[in-house]
């Protein structure tokens, strides 16, 4: 059975969902920061995620980013999948959040938080939907509403676009060009 077929009021809160929120560090990478000698800070992205944030995107969700670090590699991470808000080195992400959810013209249950850390409970407590990676610790575990199956840069971030889409009826229409492309292609 399926985490919607059991989570009746999950299924409610994903459905109203417009804007998908995300941390950095830990949400859409392991959490790890690697740091050159020359200062240089490198990310690892997973591939799964980016596509799915690409394909939540095509259905009209919006997504935006709310990190706390500042790095040239998650700008242009944001831009290549289609993140329309990105705000980095904010270190009040609520008043970011608020911000967000004032210039996107939405109600704080069509937001949909996604951190890993403390730092990230005040919006997540503010959005419809507070999601965490099940690495955080236990006072955000406490205060989700959904805790991922998959890790933080380890398809998470997938994980979350595909039930959304699956709560808005839209996860079939994207698969099928996929499927399509698959039977013309045997």
């Amino acid at each position: 059975m399926s985490v919607l077929q059991n989570n009746v009021a999950l299924t409610e809160r994903l459905k109203n969902i417009r804007l998908l929120v995300l941390d950095v560090d830990g949400v859409m990478t392991d959490g790890g920061l690697t740091i050159g000698d020359d200062g240089q800070e490198y990310k690892t992205f997973h591939a799964h995620d980016g596509l799915g944030m690409k394909l939540l995107k095509a259905t009209g969700v919006n997504l935006a980013i709310i990190t706390g670090r500042t790095s040239e590699v998650v700008k242009k991470r944001a831009e290549s999948t289609g993140v329309a808000h990105f705000y980095q080195g904010a270190e009040d992400k609520l008043a970011a959040l608020q911000d967000l959810m004032k210039l996107s013209g939405l109600e704080a249950t069509q937001c949909a938080f996604m951190g890993d850390d403390v730092v990230d409970l005040p919006p997540m407590l503010k959005c419809g939907l507070a999601i965490a990676v099940p690495d955080s610790p236990d006072l955000l575990l406490k205060h989700a509403h959904y805790v991922t199956k998959k890790q933080g840069g380890r398809g998470a971030v997938r994980e979350v676009c595909e039930l959304i889409m699956q709560a808005q009826g839209t996860f079939d229409g994207q698969m099928a060009r996929f499927l399509t492309q698959a039977s013309i292609s045997n």
